[in-house]
């Protein structure tokens, strides 16, 4: 049994009342030796997790839970960022947060950890309860305006980093839908379980947050940008301008050319309103035909069939699950996992037709079977938003991809940024365009610090995950050709680190049951590779 903190009478305690003062006692919680470089110590005082980081002679007392979703900060979390430099890294999303004062140094999260007080006493940590209070960025711009367009993740991150570093001005962001900026990845993994009314998606930003830093929110479509004075028209007429333009209004679900597609029972899954439908239309005695073969139809299949519902898949892979990011291995064993919980498999054909009259009834295979279903889900990807744009921008083709070409700082055009899924940037002389959430973020964090005038930091490689069945998985990396796997671990037990090679070269990972390794691997990917990777995979 632990031994539980024992109180030590700390320097700045007053003879005040306790309801007057904040508890300034300092808690005598471990030896100095037990608190390892690399390692981070978790302990528990008067109900509050404090994370114990040590670097050097020093040790540093942060906040123990991410407070994006709650993780436990324990274990070997702690790494040396050649850009952020000590850092605690987030296990479960992979936020980065500063050792000596808690910020956020790279998404997801968009709230710092608390900094508590700390003494070293002959060998002894003591540690206090009441937070630090954390100095607040030195106003800036406060003559200068920005426009954010778009309610999504790239779009939250920069309006939270140009209020944390101090942006003075206004803000005004402009999107379709009701709500603030929310966790959009929830959709998809299996938020329309509980049913219409519970299809409530985490904020990133609540109510709170923008009525504290007055920002304008403003519900409305977009049908025009000007960019020369950059002005946004809006569909009821309404128009708006700023020094400063950001376009991070996202993509949209694909939908294939196929007859039928406009009937009732045929869904994509986008934003909440679509997860509501979901949840208020397919129940558990239906029967749900799936089209496409990446991860967020492989998530869909997952909650639908634990709310009971049969499932198909329509894809033309014969592995599924991103056979050409993540392998015929790794794509092998997630088909299995699906096929053993009752999803059924279609791969050598393709749909040709959505059959019904007013309602959806079945589909057709263009070898002639026709299949009986109730609905149609459609995951086969998302285009960039940006049928507003002006004919000079949005319409580039690279690599054949769509979007916005923006130049290493995110700027189109002088006054003018692109971030997330609209934006087509280079990574060493390729064009990219990376639609994953945390990303997202990383690219919206980039564009603000570009229009604050703050030097431009490193690309982080690119990290998602996706869970089904229970079973996580986690990938990192810029999605290129590899031309060999190797695998360390129980592949079939999800307990295993995949490493994807070129040449020589590890150029990504992908992961189950080792969110610690992937948490440093996501500050440093290289460094992770040279000191973790080849002496235990490759």
């Amino acid at each position: 049994m632990e031994e539980a903190p024992r109180p030590v009478l700390g320097p700045d305690v007053s003879a005040a009342t306790p309801d007057q003062q904040p508890d300034r006692t300092l808690y005598d919680v471990a030896a100095v030796e037990d608190v390892k470089e690399g390692e981070v110590l978790s302990v528990l005082i008067k109900e509050q997790s404090i994370a114990l980081v040590r670097v050097g002679g020093e040790v540093h007392a942060v906040g123990g839970r991410c407070p994006h979703k709650g993780a436990p900060l324990r274990g070997r979390l702690h790494c040396h960022s050649k850009v952020h430099g000590d850092v605690v890294v987030c296990p479960w999303h992979k936020a980065v947060f500063g050792v000596r004062d808690g910020k956020v140094k790279e998404p997801v999260a968009f709230s710092s950890l608390p900094v508590y007080p700390v003494r070293l006493v002959e060998g002894r940590v003591l540690v206090g309860v009441s937070p630090i209070g954390a100095g607040e960025a030195k106003k800036c711009m406060e003559e200068s305006s920005v426009l954010v367009l778009g309610g999504g993740a790239a779009a939250a991150s920069a309006i939270y980093t140009l209020r944390e570093e101090g942006f003075g001005g206004s803000i005004v962001l402009i999107g379709e839908e009701s709500l603030p900026p929310y966790d959009r990845p929830s959709l998809s993994k299996g938020i329309f379980l509980g049913g219409p009314d519970k299809v409530q998606p985490p904020l990133l930003l609540n109510e709170a947050f923008f009525a504290h830093h007055e920002i304008t929110r403003v519900q409305g479509k977009i049908v025009s940008l000007d960019c020369k004075k950059r002005r946004v028209e809006l569909a009821d007429g309404r128009d708006y301008s700023a020094d400063h333009v950001l376009i991070a209004t996202g993509g949209q679900p694909v939908k294939p050319v196929l007859p039928g597609i406009e009937l009732d029972g045929v869904m994509t899954l986008h934003g909440v309103r679509d997860a509501r439908q979901i949840a208020e239309c397919i129940t558990g005695e239906q029967a749900v035909i799936l089209i496409g073969g990446g991860l967020t139809t492989l998530e869909l299949a997952s909650a639908l069939r634990q709310k009971g519902a049969g499932v198909t898949i329509i894809a033309p892979e014969r592995v599924i699950s991103m056979e050409a990011q993540w392998g015929r291995e790794v794509g092998r064993i997630l088909q299995r996992l699906h096929a053993d919980n009752g999803v059924a498999f279609v791969t050598d054909s393709k749909v040709v037709r959505i059959c019904g009259t007013e309602q959806v009834e079945g589909i057709e295979l263009d070898d002639g079977m026709k299949l009986p279903c109730t609905h149609v889900l459609v995951a086969i990807g998302n285009e960039p938003c940006r049928d507003f744009l002006p004919d000079n921008i949005g319409k580039d083709s690279k690599n054949g991809m769509t979007g916005i070409v923006v130049d290493k700082d995110m700027r189109v055009m002088p006054g003018i940024y692109a971030a997330g899924d609209v934006a087509i940037f280079q990574h060493e002389g390729t064009f990219c365009r990376v639609e994953h959430w945390r990303q997202a973020q990383i690219e919206g964090r980039a564009a603000a610090r570009t229009i604050l005038g703050l030097p431009r930091q490193p690309m982080p490689v690119p990290w998602y995950w996706t869970q089904q069945f229970g079973k996580k998985l986690e990938y990192i990396g810029w999605g290129g050709p590899f031309d060999r796997v190797l695998i360390e671990g129980d592949l079939n037990g999800f307990d295993f680190m995949a490493a994807y090679m070129r040449g020589p070269k590890v150029v990504a990972l992908v992961s189950a049951g080792r969110s610690s390794a992937m948490a440093r691997a996501a500050v440093d990917f290289d460094d992770f590779v040279a000191k973790e990777v080849r002496t235990t995979v490759v």
